[in-house]
């Protein structure tokens, strides 16, 4: 028996142009499996038209009923919700989060099955898909533009009327940077997505002690990990993993960085319990010289204290007033410029649907013809016969209401 999937028509406002399977993509998933059968929902926003799909030879329609599997981007309206199906989309529920409350409520009073991209791991627990990637391309392109903008100096267009990865690299080749210090915080595929970036650029990498202590006759960029700006309160050297098992051992060590820091970009994942960067007291420091910080990790009120609110694509950049830690005009001569949208690869979805199709392909479709070997799907499973499965019962209270 084939199974029947359905490629969803965005619906959340504002809009999002991203898709799960571009046509090419697609293409290839059929070409994969021949066995299964993809529709394609009609959609006026999605950055691919209904007539590429068309063209690339699957149906397009407004009815999607009969499909068996729903694979979408971003959550569902509740009125929008088919009963009995297996639904793929963010549902930005796992961590509790109250606004979605009443999405997940439904999910389960409809017997749906839902797979949250963000539950997609391997055995390890480590993320399979997600737009990760996209999002450090394009923080690293909205955090030189912001740079542009505060000191006046050049002027980058917007991403979001770039069509891909290449045409922002381009722009960013045009622009003339001083002698600036660049930090860049992480190691996965959002900081990895800001490096390729910087390296596009010919950025000069360097090493911890050179950036700390040593002056350079060109713009240059150092990437650090969490043991570079963490470290034990017993002062022994541990590895990375005893600071993701036991976070309350240490302090932040961040501030040696400040000192030398222009630029910074944020693309690191925080973990509960883990020090903070720098607290609005840090930032009235002396030794705080950081002019600019595109923060894509994007945590508001959290370890990075001058990300005080999520800014927009519509207005990406504001300021931080050292001082007093409030907003003002992000020209000022006391504000530090925030870049900090909360959904950066939605100003590149081309690039972006490209990417997660491909590794939707690779780790999601085949467990469906291979009685999920992997065990992909039995990890993913939120939901089951209108129950929540074992893995997630510790969202039961939050389905409560408590």
């Amino acid at each position: 028996m084939s199974t029947k999937f359905a490629i969803i028509k965005e619906r959340k406002n504002p809009p999002d142009r991203r898709v799960v399977f571009s046509p090419t993509g697609l293409s290839k998933a059929h070409k994969a499996f021949p066995e299964a059968e993809f529709i394609v929902e009609s959609s006026d926003i999605r950055v691919f038209s209904d007539k590429a799909y068309k063209t690339a030879g699957f149906t397009v329609t407004d009815n999607v009923s009969d499909c068996d599997v729903m694979i979408g981007v971003k959550e569902v309206p509740i009125e929008n919700l088919i009963p009995n199906k297996k639904y793929f989309f963010f549902s930005h529920t796992i961590k509790k989060q109250p606004y979605n409350r009443k999405l997940l409520q439904a999910i389960l009073d409809k017997n749906i099955e839902l797979f949250d991209h963000e539950t997609i791991i391997n055995d390890k627990g480590f993320r399979l898909i997600g737009f990760g990637r996209y999002a450090g391309i394009v923080g690293a392109y909205n955090g030189f533009r912001a740079w542009g903008l505060k000191h006046n100096t050049y002027q980058l267009p917007k991403a979001e009327t770039l069509h891909d990865q290449q045409k922002l690299i381009n722009e960013l080749k045009g622009i003339t940077l001083p002698n600036i210090k660049i930090l860049l915080t992480g190691s996965g595929k959002v900081a990895n997505g800001a490096q390729e970036m910087l390296d596009a650029m010919h950025l000069k990498s360097v090493s911890v002690e050179d950036y700390l202590h040593k002056t350079f006759n060109v713009p240059v960029y150092c990437k650090i990990d969490v043991l570079d700006y963490n470290k034990r309160k017993d002062g022994l050297v541990k590895d990375v993993f005893d600071f993701f098992n036991n976070p309350t051992e240490y302090v932040s060590d961040f501030m040696r960085f400040t000192k030398v820091t222009d630029f910074y970009i944020a693309g690191h994942f925080y973990g509960n319990g883990a020090p903070y960067f720098y607290t609005k007291e840090d930032v009235k420091s002396p030794d705080f010289n950081i002019k600019v910080v595109a923060d894509i990790s994007c945590d508001v009120n959290g370890p990075i204290a001058t990300t005080t609110k999520a800014s927009t694509i519509a207005e990406p950049v504001f300021g931080y007033d050292k001082e007093t830690g409030k907003e003002i005009d992000y020209k000022s001569k006391n504000a530090i410029a925030v870049m900090s949208v909360d959904n950066l690869p939605c100003e590149l979805p081309k690039d972006a649907s490209d990417g997660f199709g491909d590794m939707f392909l690779q780790h999601v479709i085949p467990a469906f013809y291979n009685n999920d070997k992997d065990g992909i799907l039995k990890r993913a499973k939120m939901t089951e016969n209108g129950k929540l499965t074992e893995r997630f019962s510790y969202l039961q209270d939050y389905v409560d209401g408590k």
